[in-house]
């Protein structure tokens, strides 16, 4: 009996956890909340160099999605983390991978820049 309430305890645990470290994905207006209202906010764009060159997020950090595994080390964990693409299909296992490291705070825009670009939504280029 002390065993399967151990085990119980154990998954109650762990989902607790993975419930609580997980990506959140974002509607434009969310995150345009989240930049307003969170000023150590770290943006961090993971398209190529070349698409980060034509247009971007204001504060926004470049680091590609192919090169995000050897410079995790960039990327602070102690501040809540948004992670951009163009449209949000490399955004998200972004965001998986920097969960799955520990990162306690991670968002992901599910639209990306063009979203929030046709959002109407200040872009530097």
């Amino acid at each position: 009996m002390k065993k399967i309430v151990s085990i119980i305890l154990m998954l109650l645990l762990t989902s607790i956890v993975a419930f609580a470290s997980s990506v959140k994905p974002l509607t434009v207006k969310d995150a345009k909340t989240l930049i307003d209202k969170t000023p150590n906010l770290y943006i961090l764009d993971v398209r190529t160099p070349d698409e980060y060159n034509q247009a971007r997020m204001k504060n926004s950090v470049l680091i590609p999605d192919y090169e995000l595994g050897k410079r995790l080390s960039e990327v602070p964990k102690n501040r809540p983390v948004l992670v951009i693409c163009a449209v949000g299909a490399r955004s998200k296992p972004a965001s998986e991978l920097l969960v799955s490291k520990g990162y306690k705070e991670v968002y992901h825009l599910n639209d990306g820049l063009v979203g929030w670009y046709r959002a109407g939504m200040p872009i530097e280029r």
